[in-house]
């Protein structure tokens, strides 16, 4: 390779890395004591807790923080999880990876957005900018997750990113005196690649280039 090639690719893989954890209005960054509070109140609220849990119940904020610190720990390559920020500056939700080993290099992922920041798009951009990090820095072969039948909102967005229904666990989650049945969803890293690069989670190397020039 010349060193002329050397110095684009170097100059590619900067430009690249510089997007990693941002998109075009939201960001990641790492878990700060000061967002325990909220996201503890999100997890516990009815609202949100029916959506991804498979028993509604108030758990003591103390146990809650220490979950969220468990999935935020980002010590290994298992796997990632880090808090979700908007365009203001405003914490909007969390999100997390999990379960990452060879040699089947599978990783379970999961969201959570806070209710004052849904409908804005911010959990689908969230969504993309965590694939990036699954399939293009960790080297996931797949990321899975799970919704349950009646959320339709959460089925329609996991479908519109690629994913597949894979499997039905029936009766699975009981609320409201009936039984409820788990989705399970999968994306191959060959999906994932094969699909159009999203417009709204960071900028084309060429328009990155463009604005450094």
């Amino acid at each position: 390779m010349s060193e002329s090639a050397q110095t684009t690719d170097f100059h590619a893989l900067q430009l690249w890395s510089g997007t990693l954890f941002s998109g075009r209005h939201i960001r990641f960054r790492e878990l700060q004591d000061a967002d325990l509070p909220e996201l503890c109140s999100w997890w516990n609220n009815p609202f949100q807790s029916v959506l991804q849990q498979e028993r509604i119940t108030l758990r003591p904020p103390e146990a809650l923080a220490s979950m969220f610190a468990a999935w935020s720990k980002n010590d290994a390559a298992s796997g990632f999880g880090y808090s979700i920020i908007d365009a203001d500056g405003s914490l909007a939700g969390h999100v997390s990876a999990w379960g990452l080993s060879v040699p089947e290099r599978i990783a379970t992922m999961a969201i959570i957005i806070g209710p004052d920041f849904q409908g804005r798009g911010i959990g689908r951009e969230a969504l993309q900018l965590a694939l990036r990090l699954a399939f293009d820095e960790l080297g996931a072969h797949k990321v899975e997750l799970q919704t349950w039948s009646y959320n339709d909102r959460a089925i329609r967005l996991y479908s519109s990113l690629g994913f597949t229904v894979e499997g039905r666990r029936r009766a699975a989650v009981f609320h409201r005196g009936s039984f409820q049945d788990q989705i399970l969803m999968g994306l191959l890293a060959e999906e994932y690649r094969a699909a159009p690069e999203p417009d709204d989670v960071g900028a084309s190397t060429s328009q990155q280039e463009e604005t450094a020039s």
